[in-house]
């Protein structure tokens, strides 16, 4: 697996409409995209800076995962995801590895990717996801 950048930073929040001019102002851009993702339970927001994106996750049930994130650790840096050309590919190989992953097989996300995630016990405490385009 080799990333060819990092994709984007997710970042949980209780609510876009809150957040979403705060990281106007402080990134000095507009949200370009606003999506709801139901089988996740979460409602995205974007920013663009150079080739990366600010993702800002709000939940819409509080049983999702954004919802239960939140709960138990507030609002704040929630994943970091890498760009890589095949997820599923990505997937293979990271298992050949042994490195343990929440997802057995890539998933829809936001913005028309295909995702996946590896768990942050392999991850050094980090939750990492794998995008890349369907």
């Amino acid at each position: 697996m080799k990333p060819t950048h990092i994709e984007h930073i997710g970042i949980a929040v209780r609510s876009l409409q809150e957040a979403i001019p705060f990281y106007e102002s402080l990134l000095g851009t507009p949200c370009y995209s606003i999506e709801e993702v139901p089988d996740q339970k979460v409602k995205t927001a974007f920013f663009r800076i150079g080739e990366t994106k600010i993702e800002l996750l709000e939940s819409t049930s509080p049983d999702g995962p954004i919802g239960k994130f939140i709960e138990r650790r507030g609002q704040g840096l929630h994943h970091v995801a890498l760009a890589v050309e095949n997820v599923s590919d990505a997937l293979n190989e990271i298992n050949e590895q042994g490195i343990r992953t929440i997802d057995a097989a890539p998933r829809s996300g936001a913005e028309g990717h295909s995702i996946a995630f590896i768990h942050p016990q392999s991850a050094f405490g980090v939750l990492t996801e794998l995008c890349g385009k369907l």
